[in-house]
């Protein structure tokens, strides 16, 4: 209905805090200036205060030149990935109407998820085509990009979307999770996995670790990257697993 709505936990009610012209893709929590940001297939960006939900009044809006495909940000950073490949950074607290920096996306097939690494300078962007890219923001540590491929069956040669890449908020280092029902560990610095773990019965189409790092949260079900026809109703479930330093710390 191309609108965003949260729910009121002490009167119980539903508010409604953002409107869009068309759907919403990306909604994100903006700590640091105690707003929501929502991003949308309008070609649009909006920032919604909490002070003001309700009021159906965003605070700023920023016209982009395709729709929202993913979002991420930490703390004063945030970066879009759109469906026309490029790749925006704003700096929220200077000037959240404008991009601070922006490229073409190295990756050729659409982007599926986006996120800042820890220390927010670079991020790592992953595409349905099983790749995951390494960038840096600072032009002095292009040096440092790289990409790799993923959550491909070695076996038939199919390949799989990457839906999504999260940072350990201790370590730095990240988990990739995809539509082939698996997801895995990475060190980016060492350029190795850390750990893979058994493939599960349907894709995993959301995961994210917890403020300190110590769970990581798992949603498993069919994220209809294979039609209609292909819906796999299996295993739908929210799985929380115990992070041990043994696999998520870098190994150095």
């Amino acid at each position: 209905d191309k609108a965003g709505k949260c729910w009121d936990l002490a009167s119980n009610q539903v508010v409604q805090y953002a409107q869009h012209e068309a759907a919403i893709k990306c909604t994100h929590w903006v700590e640091a200036h105690n707003m929501i940001v929502t991003g949308g297939w309008d070609k649009q960006l909006k920032f919604w205060p909490v002070n003001t939900i309700g009021s159906g009044t965003p605070a700023a809006t920023v016209n982009l030149t395709d729709r929202v495909y993913a979002m991420d940000v930490k703390g004063d950073c945030m970066v879009v990935a759109l469906a026309d490949r490029n790749i925006h950074v704003f700096d929220i607290r200077n000037n959240p109407s404008a991009p601070m920096k922006s490229h073409q996306s190295p990756l050729r097939h659409q982007i599926r998820t986006i996120s800042l690494f820890h220390d927010k300078r670079g991020y790592a962007m992953g595409s349905i085509e099983g790749r995951v890219q390494i960038w840096h923001i600072n032009d002095q540590e292009t040096s440092k990009n790289f990409a790799f491929k993923c959550h491909r069956d070695q076996g038939t040669s199919d390949i799989y979307a990457v839906n999504q890449i999260v940072f350990h908020p201790q370590h730095g280092t990240f988990c990739t999770a995809g539509s082939d029902g698996t997801f895995h560990f990475w060190d980016k610095d060492a350029k190795q996995r850390l750990k893979n773990f058994p493939k599960l019965g349907n894709s995993i189409a959301a995961a994210d670790f917890s403020s300190t790092g110590d769970v990581f949260g798992y949603a498993v079900g069919y994220d209809w990257s294979r039609g209609y026809d292909n819906q796999n109703r299996n295993q739908e479930n929210i799985y929380l697993h115990s992070v041990q330093d043994s696999e998520i710390k870098p190994k150095r």
